[in-house]
């Protein structure tokens, strides 16, 4: 997983535009926190001359444009994107720092990534030039862009296998003392790694213990609760007291459903086998978990074969949707594709209704109208006795009048409405519409978002869908969309 954060950079009291980008980026290139440079990639740019050519497309910049805006402008851009320890490379940490500084920017802004490996936690420093690459344009921080950068890099750690930070908040203070820099990991964070670690490989939760004792832990065992100790630790630590989906029960239940079968955990073979296989005995309790162990299983030798079955953007994709809806389990998120499914059916089907309704307020207000301008030239001809003479020459509203007379007695109408009325309903008819225009686009999308994910989800997992219920939902949904 990985946090991360975005700041602009501006000019200061005592800094110039030189001295404020030279700085900023002798900080990221540091050789003693990049091995000796070896982890700084960059793009339309030099790594060593970044800050002269940041200032060279600024100047650029104005010459093309004619603005400049002093000391309120925004010389770069630079953001942090720190890992989880012991989850990732240095390598491999600079590629996904490079793919989002690629996505974030869409490539149209020069950028360097360092990626330091001083602390404990390898991150990386990204700095990209607020002038764009043609010098024609100049990035615009929006209200969101904080909210934006997380989701991709979200997106990155989960294709690459890494976890994804569940709920994640605002924090007041630094990276270090939210992942615990400045102070040991508990045992029980110590616990939870490890169970995470084993899990996968076990197939029943005998194994599970058996796999920590191989590991060096102490297990004890008695008829209420089960506790174990790690090499170094003074005291046991009871799994009851993990909480989450690292309880006994839960543990049990992680079990239960999904089974990864592989050669072992231990020498570095973590990942899977190429004979390795996911056998789904039942919906999952926690599908995060499910899909992620899934992902993850995708870094090994087996990956090659199952990523012609199913493309990992998609998977992570999912993961990072199903996070972003607290959808937990897969019999809640066929729960809610269902509901969601529902409710766009009841909106499609009410819409059509005001739509309907108004097409026939606009038919009546037309025959009234016409009814009532024809009606004069009625009474004088049925005064007349029906003349033929006074027929040939008022046969046009002659005619009109009868067809206004019987729309009106095909709908049984004994007494007209007035025109006001006919108006005034359907302007509130108009305005119910719009509101349910505006939650129909929503819950057009979730439906259909919903459905990739159950549909992704299933084929992920191997889970056999409810074919009849899915494609009748799909379906309709389709009819809906066409018929609005």
């Amino acid at each position: 997983m990985a946090t991360t954060w975005i700041k602009p950079l501006h000019i200061s009291k005592t800094m110039t535009k030189s001295s404020a980008v030279a700085a900023v980026i002798d900080y990221v290139e540091n050789p003693q926190k990049t091995d000796n440079g070896r982890l700084i990639t960059s793009y339309a740019c030099d790594s060593r001359t970044a800050d002269d050519e940041f200032l060279l497309a600024k100047r650029e910049y104005e010459y093309i444009t004619g603005r400049s805006q002093g000391r309120r402008d925004v010389i770069a851009y630079h953001i942090r994107q720190a890992f989880k320890p012991g989850e990732i490379t240095p390598e491999e940490a600079n590629e996904v720092g490079r793919q989002l500084a690629l996505s974030f920017t869409k490539g149209q802004h020069a950028f360097v990534v360092c990626t330091h490996i001083d602390k404990s936690h390898i991150h990386n420093h990204i700095v990209y030039n607020s002038t764009s690459i043609n010098c024609e344009r100049k990035f615009k921080n929006f209200f969101f862009s904080s909210m934006t950068v997380r989701r991709i890099s979200d997106l990155l750690c989960a294709e690459h296998g890494l976890s994804v930070i569940e709920n994640p908040k605002p924090s007041k203070g630094s990276y270090a003392d939210w992942l615990g820099e400045n102070k040991e990991p508990t045992n029980q964070e110590i616990l939870k790694h490890k169970i995470d670690e084993v899990l996968p490989y076990c197939a029943t939760f005998e194994d599970f213990l058996n796999r920590l004792r191989a590991e060096g832990y102490e297990v004890k065992e008695n008829r209420k609760h089960i506790s174990v100790k790690a090499p170094g630790w003074g005291k046991h630590s009871r799994l009851d007291t993990l909480k989450g989906d690292y309880t006994e029960a839960a543990i049990r239940a992680r079990l239960g459903k999904v089974k990864i079968i592989t050669g072992g955990s231990d020498g570095g073979q973590r990942d899977a086998t190429a004979n390795s296989r996911v056998t789904v005995t039942g919906e999952a309790p926690s599908l995060l978990i499910d899909i992620q162990a899934k992902i993850q299983q995708g870094k090994g030798a087996g990956y090659s074969q199952w990523a012609k079955v199913f493309n990992l953007k998609e998977a992570a994709k999912t993961l990072i949707f199903l996070k972003e809806h607290g959808i937990e389990s897969y019999e809640e998120l066929k729960k809610k594709s269902s509901s969601a499914s529902g409710d766009f059916g009841t909106l499609t089907k009410r819409i059509r209704e005001i739509e309907a309704r108004q097409k026939e307020i606009a038919e009546l207000q037309k025959q009234i109208g016409t009814y009532g301008k024809t009606r004069d030239i009625f009474a004088k001809y049925k005064t007349s006795g029906w003349d033929r003479g006074f027929y040939d020459i008022h046969a046009a509203d002659i005619i009109l009048h009868r067809s206004a007379k019987n729309y009106f007695d095909e709908l049984g109408m004994k007494k007209l409405p007035s025109i006001n009325q006919l108006k005034q309903e359907y302007a509130t008819l108009a305005s119910e519409r719009k509101t349910l225009y505006n939650d129909y686009h929503k819950l057009k999308d979730l439906s259909r978002e919903l459905s990739v994910a159950r549909s992704n989800a299933e084929q992920i997992l191997g889970i056999k869908p409810d074919t009849q219920n899915h494609d009748v939902s799909r379906s309709q949904n389709r009819r809906d969309t066409h018929e609005i």
